[in-house]
């Protein structure tokens, strides 16, 4: 059953991906038609066609490998007797261009030249082009709305999940071997929660006669008592529990408003005294109101573009861990065979066990939600890398229309009348160095992902 599961949550994000570039390539698709643009072919995926139909002039069809999509529209790169001048020919890549503006227009009628992509003006290609990353925005934004206002973002609540039965500093646990440092040893003091008997499931009401409304309120509550001794009122199945509880003191790690740790003037972690009571809280959903969901997928877009500019990093040391014994960061990038993997893991995981050894079941609505926030994750990152301004991503595409719509301005200005497009077919090598790339990364993650995966649990 776990391994029906696994498959079944790999399916799922297959389908799930594929719809998300099936709509990107529609926001193409209809603005291009909407201006009468000739789109001869609408892909959902690269490689060997599975199943295609022809509609009026347009071939639809699915491919095997869902890693992208494309529509075919004649006239991405202007033939050489609708620019201003005659092509430069650049000796190595002379024939290359020719060929590249060949086909590009090949499937162009006599007459239809004003039906082609560069014969739009330039407010109409940005509405064409933008139109497939702004539909995974809209849609992530949709899934986020789903899952955050919907179902609801996990909050640490009052009801005990977890007890942890000794207290260990942190120092400490660093000197002992690895596989020790999760459990007691025969010195290490008990916690005030495990030695009362406190259970998962008890709701704290109180603590020292201070409602515990909250997880942070509770939290501050214990923190402020460290050493001393208060009564906490439990609610154990509807029955009220009052104890006398000695908070244990313990020190905790200074973090500045980031929650970053702070130094002292040695350059060590500075601590602080702060009250320990031995439970971790329970996550219950909540929903978010518009301006929460508004300020967490804001966050969320910012978090996106982040991990976008700091690819190049990563992928530096994703190299690195591919061809030494280095261990993989958690927060390394993951290629399509890591997603599925994460999706499997979601669906198929009934049951986790944390550091203390609390195992914890896994709800089914707990497996909507992280399935959300994946896609959602992954529209929002389509979006932002399609904006990319290197050809051939969409962003690329803007760029030139940009820079083509300022040059025809300028020259307006200057008295120099209407100039023709931009020869974008002089972009090809570094199109080429980009396709490059990004198959280079495709093989990087793929590997990876092979050999040393990310896992979600264990």
């Amino acid at each position: 059953m776990t391994a029906l599961l696994y498959v079944l949550g790999i399916v799922l994000f297959l389908a799930g991906i594929s719809v998300s570039i099936a709509l990107h390539e529609l926001g193409h698709l209809v603005p291009a038609k909407r201006f009468g643009v000739k789109v001869t072919k609408y892909m959902v995926g690269f490689g060997p066609t599975l199943f295609s139909r022809v509609r009026g002039e347009t071939e639809y069809g699915i491919k095997a490998l869902p890693l992208g999509g494309f529509i075919s529209m004649p006239g991405m790169y202007p033939p050489a007797e609708a620019l201003d001048r005659p092509p430069r020919r650049p000796r190595l890549f002379a024939h290359t261009l020719e060929d590249a503006r060949e086909f590009a227009n090949e499937e162009l009628a006599p007459g239809e030249e004003g039906r082609s992509f560069y014969a739009l003006s330039v407010p109409k290609r940005l509405v064409v082009m933008f139109g497939g990353p702004c539909v995974n925005l809209v849609l992530g934004i949709l899934l986020f709305a789903i899952s955050l206002m919907g179902i609801g973002a996990p909050v640490p609540s009052t009801t005990v999940q977890t007890v942890v039965e000794c207290a260990v500093p942190a120092s400490v646990a660093q000197e002992r071997p690895e596989a020790e440092r999760n459990t007691c040893a025969p010195e290490d003091p008990l916690t005030p929660a495990w030695e009362l008997g406190i259970q998962p499931g008890d709701r704290v009401v109180s603590v020292d006669g201070v409602p515990a409304d909250d997880w942070d309120t509770l939290s501050d509550t214990i923190r402020q008592r460290a050493g001393s001794t208060v009564p906490v009122v439990l609610d154990r199945g509807g029955e009220t529990l009052s104890l006398d509880v000695p908070i244990m003191l313990t020190e905790r790690p200074v973090q500045d408003e980031g929650g970053e740790p702070v130094l002292d003037a040695d350059g060590n972690p500075r601590t602080e005294p702060a009250g320990f009571l031995g439970i971790g809280p329970t996550q219950e959903y909540q929903r978010q109101n518009p301006a929460q969901f508004a300020q967490r997928t804001w966050d969320a877009v910012g978090m996106t573009f982040h991990a976008l500019l700091t690819l190049p990093a990563k992928l530096t040391e994703l190299a690195e861990v591919a061809f030494t014994d280095k261990a993989r960061a958690d927060d390394s990038p993951v290629g399509l065979v890591g997603v599925g993997r994460i999706a499997g893991e979601i669906v198929s995981t009934e049951s986790v066990e944390t550091a203390s050894g609390t195992v914890i079941d896994v709800e089914v609505v707990d497996k909507v939600q992280s399935g959300l926030g994946l896609l959602a994750s992954l529209n929002l990152f389509l979006f932002a890398f399609n904006m990319v301004p290197l050809l051939p991503l969409d962003g690329g595409h803007i760029a030139v229309a940009l820079y083509e719509g300022a040059r025809r301005r300028i020259n307006r200005r200057r008295g120099r009348g209407p100039t023709g497009p931009f020869d974008t077919a002089k972009l090809l090598p570094l199109t080429y160095v980009v396709v490059g790339a990004f198959l280079c990364m495709t093989v990087l993650l793929l590997y990876v992902d092979i050999v040393k995966p990310i896992r979600l649990f264990g």
